[in-house]
């Protein structure tokens, strides 16, 4: 499904979101900055956005690792950091999210954009994701999310319900009805407290969550303990 979007996949989070996607990247780089130069990695990575920010956040210093099971929107990560000049930087790994291939406590920062939801097995995934995150180290999880608050709320899920799917299936047409997958995968996810419990029982602590853009997305941040 992911391979058969991929060529479409950045135009239409940026069409679909009105741009918004690219400024939660932003806050999220803002309030999970880098500290020091041990390196970064962002797990289900899918064309490097969030990997990117991380770069540009660290002023080239920082070493950024991209994992995903996607080779087709790894190809297309490859190319923009390539063109952005951060390929010496930014390296590009096809992986699984629950079976990362580094040591432990390898990392400064763990974080994922969008990709938590569709890791198998959610607690795997975050348990994975703690274990190669430095002693101290943050895990940061970017997710959709349902705001509550009338009317937004009323309005914001006959959108992403109804018209979502269809512009998104027009326009990157795919056997796998993927931009029907979005909302529902959306639908079924944890969120707010529930999301930050299960961070917590991965092992981190001091899980806060941040609403963006009146809940239509959530930053969870969470430190691994000592």
């Amino acid at each position: 499904m992911f391979g058969e979007i991929a060529g479409r996949y950045d135009l239409l989070n940026c069409l679909l979101s009105l741009g918004i996607d690219r400024r939660w990247r932003r806050r999220t780089v803002k309030l999970v900055p880098p500290d020091g130069d041990a390196p970064i990695l962002d797990v289900c990575t899918g064309t490097a956005d969030l990997a990117l920010a991380y770069w540009r956040r660290g002023g080239g210093r920082v070493s950024v690792v991209g994992a995903d099971f996607c080779p087709e929107m790894l190809a297309i990560g490859m190319a923009k950091c390539r063109r952005k000049g951060a390929d010496r930087q930014v390296t590009l790994l096809e992986a699984d999210a629950q079976r990362v291939p580094f040591p432990d406590e390898t990392f400064q920062i763990v974080c994922v954009a969008f990709g938590l939801r569709n890791v198998s097995d959610t607690d795997e995934g975050l348990r994975e994701m703690v274990r190669v995150c430095r002693r101290r180290g943050r895990v940061a999880v970017l997710e959709f999310s349902t705001p509550t608050a009338w009317p937004l709320g009323t309005l914001y899920r006959w959108y992403f319900h109804w018209v979502l799917p269809r512009v998104g299936q027009v326009l990157a047409r795919n056997r796998q009805a993927a931009y029907n997958y979005l909302p529902a995968s959306v639908g079924e996810f944890p969120q707010a407290e529930a999301l930050a419990q299960r961070m917590r029982a991965a092992g981190l602590g001091d899980v806060r969550y941040y609403p963006f853009t009146f809940g239509i997305a959530t930053l969870y941040v969470g430190e691994k303990k000592s």
